[in-house]
Formats: structure tokens, sequence, C-alpha cells
């Protein structure tokens, strides 16, 4: 089993199909949206492939080290980046094509509309520590 990270952007991926920003939904079609989420994490949940699923907010700030005995330093409130991420869902999977295979069925979550959106999710596998050799 391998772990992969599907990654879902508010910004940075190519548009989507039903590329209507969520803040743009009816309460309706957010509904509908975070069911089909629960309802695919519940799926995975059976097979044994779903690990974590977290949505984030668009707010936030950069955080870094700024020296022995100084307070971090911040930049912000908002991230002045293009790939701020809304969420992410960890899934252990046999092979990269059943991660791929889970991401596409996900980015068929429902938008505005009711209609799939077709978002790009970005799939990136957790990087795995080096075999070790014993003789």
């Amino acid at each position: 089993m391998a772990k992969y990270l599907l990654l879902k952007h508010y910004r940075g991926a190519p548009a989507s199909v039903n590329d209507i920003p969520m803040d743009q939904w009816t309460p309706d079609e957010v509904d509908a949206h975070m069911q089909f989420m629960s309802d695919f994490a519940t799926r995975l949940e059976g097979t044994g492939e779903f690990v974590d699923a977290q949505a984030l907010s668009p707010e936030g700030v950069w955080a870094r080290y700024d020296g022995e005995g100084r307070p971090p330093a911040t930049d912000g409130p908002f991230a002045e980046t293009k790939d701020l991420i809304a969420g992410w869902m960890v899934i252990d999977v046999d092979s990269h094509e059943r991660a791929i295979e889970l991401a596409g069925e996900l980015s068929s979550a429902p938008g505005a509309g009711g209609d799939p959106i077709h978002e790009w999710l970005e799939v990136r596998p957790f990087f795995a520590a080096a075999p070790t050799v014993t003789e």
C-alpha cells in the first residue's frame, strides 16, 4: 500500500469545467457537495483506503523563523500565492493507478447547479523512506 495526498486548490490549478466559486453557490449546493465528499470518504473507509480528509479556510498567514530569541516573522493576513489549498484527502492504495482513479472520481463532486465540478486535483505520493540495507 502507498499513501497519496489528493489536494484541492482554491486557485492555481487549471480551471474546472463548472468553475463557479463555492462562495457563490446556494446553501443546498454546498450541502450536496459536502455530502458527496462525506459519502466518498465513508466508502473508502469501507475498503480500507481512507486515511484522512480536511477542508481548509482560505485565510492564513506565512510564518518563519526570524532568529534566536525573536518571535516568528509573519506575512499576511493572507498568503500571497495562487496555490492556496482548499483541502485534502489522504488515501492508502495499492497503486498509482488506483490513486488516479479515485482522484478522477473525487473530481466529479457536484458544484453550482448540482453539476459535477470536474476540478483538477493534485495527486502526490507520500515520500517514502529509503530502504535500509543490513548485512
